[in-house]
């Protein structure tokens, strides 16, 4: 594949993703990952660097994205921001040792778990009834800090940006409405 290309179909890919998530709330991993992986393989990369390279690169690329979308949220008031800088500050915690972890594996287990990860969620996601949220959200930093580092450290070896994991986290344990 020549490098123009691979700039195109990344562009079209970014370009999708960032409409997903603003429109979602999810970073678009399970899009943005295999799309990566398949472009730097076919360029020529070893796959065991390739999905290192995807997972690095989709995590640097949810940052802006994912900053859009709360800030687009955050004017119809849908973004509790105490909770979410909590929650992020953790995340990006666990997410360093995550990915400390993630850089000593073999690209095959990443790329097994990440599947098995994405496959897990779609699995929910089609048979979970939507929850009833009648309580209001704790307000306790401790509890969102709870449970955004063992996130981050997740997200951090799988190579997600957390929506997959985070937004089920919230909604199901930390009692958060989905918008």
């Amino acid at each position: 594949m020549d490098l123009t290309a691979a700039i195109l179909i990344l562009a079209v890919t970014g370009i999708g993703v960032g409409f997903a998530s603003g429109l979602l709330g999810v970073g678009g991993c399970f899009i943005m990952i295999p799309v990566q992986y398949w472009v730097y393989t076919a360029m020529g990369v070893p796959p065991d660097v390739a999905i290192k390279v995807a997972f690095g690169t989709n995590l640097f690329v949810v940052l802006p994205t994912a900053m859009s979308g709360a800030f687009g949220h955050s004017r119809k008031g849908a973004v509790f921001w105490r909770a979410g800088i909590v929650l992020g500050i953790a995340g990006a915690i666990g997410a360093v040792i995550g990915a400390t972890i993630a850089a000593q594996l073999p690209g095959r287990v990443l790329m097994v778990a990440f599947g098995l990860t994405i496959l897990a969620g779609a699995i929910r996601m089609l048979t979970a009834k939507p929850p009833k949220i009648e309580e209001e959200p704790k307000d306790s930093p401790l509890l969102w800090a709870a449970w955004g580092f063992p996130l981050g450290i997740v997200t951090g070896i799988i190579g997600i940006g957390g929506g997959v994991l985070m937004i089920p986290v919230m909604v199901l344990a930390l009692k958060f409405r989905m918008h």
